[in-house]
């Protein structure tokens, strides 16, 4: 038994925090009061100052197994996430091999379950072997608990191909999922096109590359009736194509990555390839812009995009030959705070309800909420407190964040789920 005393609890579109005491018992919230008495035996969680919160979900996450042992495994991935307050997480099928049958799925899914602290969502490939070429086996996915589809890590080139799938994945109830890219544009790009890839001699891609794709997808949504969620947004112009979409009726939701929201194409000029990702930060014209969308609520999730790598392959080539890619699941949390929240950008609500109420429904899942009744899913967060993204406090295998050896404010204090606390740092754990 918890209790859980001095809370200022956030809910999801809530503008206002609530003080009031939590009891957990069981594993579950049996009690939200105003005050309470202590209850004989419990232990008491001090929570004065603090943010009581529902555990956030990351419905775009790279954990690289298998594979790729060597960036990321299911297991540090996790271990990552409870890091920065995430309970739940999806994650993508750009595994080698790529996650495109059912097989493939429960065996992933076995390694989560004897790995992982908390609960992991699969997405499955659209495409064999995310090829392109054949349709993968979507139903045998279905079968072993894929909720969403997709070729994340490039796009589904062939028109045709994606209206196939799009089609299959309506009558199963689906969810597609779309990276929107036009290879053909993009090129060798590394960074945004303009003025300041000019000036850096970095080839550039450019923002019609993204737009071109999130309207041929829309338009085949609109066709199909499929489902569609389309991943991190980063320019004004594609956000404003959804936004019509969504106003006439089409079935689309849409994301936006945090440092999408943080950086933009100026903060290269070091060359630093801890900047470079896929799609690439655009213009700080783009940033207030998708700021914006997010308050109006034209973007449905806060989703990190977490894709791990090597130091070798990050750091140790150039910026142009390094891979695409920020880690996010640690530093999303307190970086949402410093940079939106504690300037009062935003509210705790928005957070809420965009990285952990709306991302578990979009995929069916219950939302997380500090109830009576409910199971506890519990993050509480100090801000008065500060986050220090070194190696050591990391618990990724990957370090490529532009937040690394950077102090930032507020800190994830306490992870709990159920009877089992996952996190703890209240008693000085750094």
């Amino acid at each position: 038994m918890r209790l859980f005393k001095d809370a200022e609890i956030a809910a999801a579109g809530s503008r206002r925090l609530t003080k009031a005491d939590v009891l957990v018992e069981g594993g579950r919230i049996s009690r939200v009061e105003e005050t309470m008495a202590v209850p004989e035996g419990a232990e008491v969680i001090d929570c004065a100052g603090r943010i009581l919160l529902p555990g956030m979900f990351d419905a775009h996450v790279h954990l690289r197994e298998p594979g790729r042992n060597d960036k990321e495994t299911i297991r540090t991935g996790t271990e990552a996430a409870i890091n920065g307050g995430v309970t739940g997480l999806v994650a993508m099928p750009n595994t080698s091999p790529a996650i495109d049958s059912g097989g493939l799925v429960r065996s992933v899914l076995d390694i989560a379950r004897r790995t992982a602290r908390i609960p992991v969502q699969v997405a499955g490939a659209i495409t064999k072997g995310r090829e392109g070429k054949e349709m993968a086996s979507i139903a045998g996915m279905v079968g072993a608990g894929v909720r969403m589809i997709t070729d994340d890590g490039s796009p589904v080139r062939n028109p045709q191909m994606l209206r196939r799938a799009m089609e299959y994945a309506r009558e199963f109830g689906l969810l597609i999922a779309s990276h929107c890219e036009t290879m053909e544009l993009s090129g060798s790009g590394a960074m945004n096109e303009g003025r300041v890839s000019y000036k850096l001699g970095i080839p550039g891609i450019p923002a019609i590359s993204e737009e071109i794709c999130i309207e041929r997808d829309i338009a085949i949504a609109r066709q199909t009736g499929c489902r569609l969620h389309i991943q991190h947004v980063t320019t004004a112009r594609g956000m404003e194509i959804i936004r019509r979409a969504k106003e006439d009726g089409v079935p689309v939701s849409c994301e936006v990555a945090p440092h999408h929201l943080i950086f933009n194409e100026t903060d290269i000029g070091s060359y630093d390839s801890n900047y470079k990702m896929n799609p690439p930060l655009r213009t700080a014209d783009d940033n207030a812009a998708l700021l914006q969308g997010l308050i109006d609520g034209v973007f449905d999730l806060i989703a990190t995009d977490h894709a791990p790598h090597t130091a070798f392959e990050k750091h140790q080539q150039d910026f142009g030959n390094a891979p695409f890619g920020v880690t996010g699941l640690e530093t999303a949390l307190p970086s949402l705070y410093q940079f939106f929240i504690k300037p009062g950008k935003f509210d705790w609500g928005v957070l809420v309800e965009h990285y952990s109420a709306r991302p578990r429904i979009l995929l069916g899942l219950d939302p997380v909420e500090i109830a009576a009744g409910n199971a506890a899913e519990l993050v509480l967060f100090d801000p008065a407190g500060q986050s220090v993204f070194t190696k050591e406090f990391m618990r990724s295998k990957a370090s490529n964040t532009p937040f690394l050896n950077q102090p930032i404010d507020g800190q994830v204090e306490l992870v709990v789920v159920g009877d089992e606390i996952l996190l703890s740092r209240q008693e000085g754990e750094h």
